[in-house]
């Protein structure tokens, strides 16, 4: 009988396969990219100048495209994490759409997220309106947040930390007492591979830190000095065990 830990890197290793072949984000970022407009790589971060002089931050392994008319400005989110700089104008709302649903807003600074089976909205300055799920609208101000997705309806309106939520802006993850499975998915996003805790136990081990996202080998070996884990790498694949 295998142990443990080599199951999961069995299961690892397919997992890895499969997110270079099916979606998500492989080695050379998502699948979206291929028709996107504007696309980065797994730990990549882009600042693109839209043509009505609002800005968008593109976070790793992210795609969107644009189309701008007379009445409108639309983004659309395939893939990926995005941060948007709204400049004002009151005949044309700003609208980005991300799996069925949309937030709009005229000038404000909001971040849209798609995390696969849920979009996470959060609002940092002024005002938006999300709709989503067939659900009347929702208005979110500053310092509030909202997630909606196809397995679940739409949130209420939730308090967000902005300063940590968005810590990547200033290319940092920043953890509070987060158990280390979910801490490995947010690392994972950066990363060519994936990054796969092997136990169950190691899985609830809190994590508290203030990590750089420029030096994900540094992340790792933080990690393992400060808890009862070793990183063992293999190709695409990185193991917490």
């Amino acid at each position: 009988m295998l142990p443990a830990w080599a199951v999961a890197v069995m299961t690892g290793a397919v997992a890895a396969s499969a997110a270079l072949v099916v979606g998500g984000s492989g080695v050379f970022g998502p699948l979206a990219a291929l028709t996107a407009d504007y696309a980065t790589r797994p730990g990549e971060r882009r600042t693109v100048s839209l043509p009505d002089e609002s800005t968008v931050l593109l976070n790793t392994a992210t795609a969107l495209s644009v189309a701008f008319t007379p009445q409108e400005r639309r983004i659309s989110l395939e893939a990926g994490e995005a941060f948007f700089e709204v400049a004002k104008d009151p005949d044309r709302p700003f609208i980005v759409t991300a799996r069925g649903g949309e937030t709009r807003a005229v000038g404000t600074a909001f971040a849209v997220r798609d995390n696969g089976d849920l979009v996470r909205v959060m609002v940092t300055e002024g005002i938006v309106e999300v709709t989503a799920l067939s659900v009347a609208p929702v208005s979110l101000g500053a310092g509030q947040g909202i997630d909606y997705g196809p397995k679940a309806t739409m949130t209420a309106p939730y308090h967000v930390n902005e300063a940590v939520a968005t810590a990547w802006r200033r290319g940092k993850l920043i953890f509070n007492q987060r158990p280390l499975v979910e801490v490995a998915a947010e690392m994972s996003r950066y990363s060519a591979g994936r990054i796969v805790v092997t136990s169950e136990e190691l899985k609830r081990l809190p994590v508290t830190g203030v990590f750089e996202l420029d030096d994900p080998d540094g992340m790792l070996r933080a990690i393992e000095q400060i808890l009862p884990v070793k990183v063992v790498r293999l190709p695409l694949l990185t193991l917490l065990r």
